[in-house]
């Protein structure tokens, strides 16, 4: 095997395994969109947490842009919801893919950018994957844009292959950097520390944390995984699939055990084009069966017969190698740029000093709990006072007391609550608590700003130590005048 047979057999990618990323990452559009429209009136209308005023005044370049930012009315945003939700659909039965894999990703980088303060390392990741899916022929299997076009080609070798693989490569080496500079990773405490946090901990996470020497083990093995993740692209064959199943079944575990989102089934699905021709050829014989088993089995077959054919606009020869020569080109330099970046943010590429970046060192983007975990432990308190003098609980309803939640977890009603109520407590503008306090206001018990004159907002904070005495220290972050 020649040099150049060696770099395609390793950065190509199955066309199956791109029709099973689609797939991934339409489920996961959906999934995610199901898990933010219970905080659709509290995170993204003019009426919860981030009016768009307040928005555009801390993003006042990117945030008029977002399509969700055109109106704050709770119908408009249920509509953007619908529209992402068809789009997300039509991306995952291959109707007209790369037209579909564009408007979902379009839409959701809007979603994102309405309210920044419930994002999350794996927002910017499913970001990414739409930009690489966006050049790849993820319609020609599995789709209806296949049975249309007829397409038979088995494996796909480009750019934007190689950028699907190595963008999870170099989120993973860049994080085991990070890690490997921070002593509780590298003493083998780290996922001890993390798990001594309640916020996070969820299902067998609280069986996990009976177990300390597991959890050091756990430590060892995913540092070591992350340090050497780079084999993800130099194997091929089988030994890529266990690889890849490795992590995906490590992401699994973080699903079963924190209160993560929708953030570990990104990361699965961002590992899918790593899935060699082995594994589908293995399974061939399996779907050959099912399709055998009996009438509907051919229901894509029909579908497909349903809508119009897919085709493209009838361009010169010349302009579409001109074109494709342009995009290459285009994805080539913004790959280096990617690692570049990433290289630079661990120190390892100097900046110069004449440039975007004044010479100063980018911040990482792939840190999650690194170099150091978390040490900190926070729930939210909320005493909102009524006209009768009682006090009662603005965030949760009910009555007030300062007592810690039996399970600070489940005091998030979800992960992005959680992630919220983080960014407010580090927020530097008082307007981001500022403006949580006054939707606390509305958002009274009775369900009427009335009902209570003031709302105060607190981040109980508690240290983790896992060998001593955790003190508890509660920070006011603001207050409301609900009467005003």
């Amino acid at each position: 095997m020649d040099f150049g047979e060696a770099v395609t057999a390793r950065l190509g990618v199955d066309v199956r395994s791109l029709a099973a990323f689609r797939v991934g990452v339409a489920s996961v559009v959906l999934l995610d969109l199901l898990l933010r429209s219970r905080s659709l009136t509290a995170f993204y209308t003019d009426a919860g947490v981030l009016p768009r005023s307040v928005l555009f005044a801390q993003q006042p370049v990117f945030g008029p842009l977002s399509l969700h930012a055109l109106s704050g009315a709770a119908w408009f945003q249920g509509f953007l919801f619908a529209l992402t939700a068809l789009a997300a659909v039509a991306l995952l039965v291959g109707y007209r893919s790369t037209l579909a894999t564009l408007v979902t990703g379009l839409l959701v980088v809007s979603l994102h950018v309405r309210n920044p303060l419930v994002l999350n390392g794996g927002d910017l990741v499913l970001q990414m994957l739409f930009l690489w899916g966006l050049f790849l022929p993820l319609g020609e299997r599995w789709s209806v844009d296949a049975l249309r076009a007829g397409s038979r080609r088995d494996r796909v070798v480009s750019v934007a292959t190689a950028g699907v693989l190595c963008q999870v490569v170099v989120i993973y080496t860049t994080n085991a950097v990070l890690k490997l500079r921070g002593e509780a990773w590298l003493s083998g405490e780290a996922i001890r520390s993390v798990f001594s946090l309640e916020m996070f901990v969820v299902g067998l996470g609280h069986v996990l944390t009976d177990f300390p020497a597991l959890l050091v083990a756990f430590d060892r093995v995913w540092l070591a995984m992350l340090a050497g993740s780079a084999v993800l692209v130099v194997a091929t064959g089988w030994l890529r699939a266990l690889l890849a199943a490795a992590f995906a079944s490590m992401h699994v575990g973080m699903a079963a055990t924190m209160q993560l989102g929708v953030f570990p089934l990104i990361a699965v699905v961002a590992l899918v084009p790593f899935l060699p021709a082995d594994v589908w050829n293995a399974l061939t014989p399996l779907t050959e069966r099912l399709r055998a088993g009996g009438e509907g089995t051919d229901w894509l077959t029909r579908l497909g017969e349903q809508f119009p054919a897919v085709a493209g606009p009838a361009l010169p020869d010349r302009v579409r190698e001109v074109g494709r020569t342009a995009v290459t080109v285009t994805l080539a330099a913004f790959l280096v740029a990617q690692l570049a970046y990433s290289a630079a943010s661990v120190g390892f590429l100097p900046v110069p000093d004449a440039g975007p970046l004044d010479g100063e060192q980018p911040e990482a983007r792939w840190s999650m709990f690194a170099p150091e975990p978390l040490s900190t432990d926070r729930w939210l308190k909320a005493p909102a006072g009524t006209p009768d003098g009682d006090r009662v609980d603005a965030f949760h309803g009910g009555a007030f007391a300062w007592d810690k939640p039996p399970d600070v977890s489940a005091s998030y009603p979800t992960a992005r609550w959680r992630k919220y109520v983080t960014n407010v407590a580090g927020a530097d503008e008082q307007s981001v608590p500022g403006g949580f306090a006054t939707y606390l206001c509305d958002r009274s018990p009775t369900g009427r700003s009335a009902s209570v004159t003031n709302v105060s907002v607190y981040s109980v904070e508690q240290p983790t130590r896992l060998d001593g005495h955790e003190p508890v220290r509660r920070v006011k972050l603001a207050t409301a005048n609900c009467s005003t």
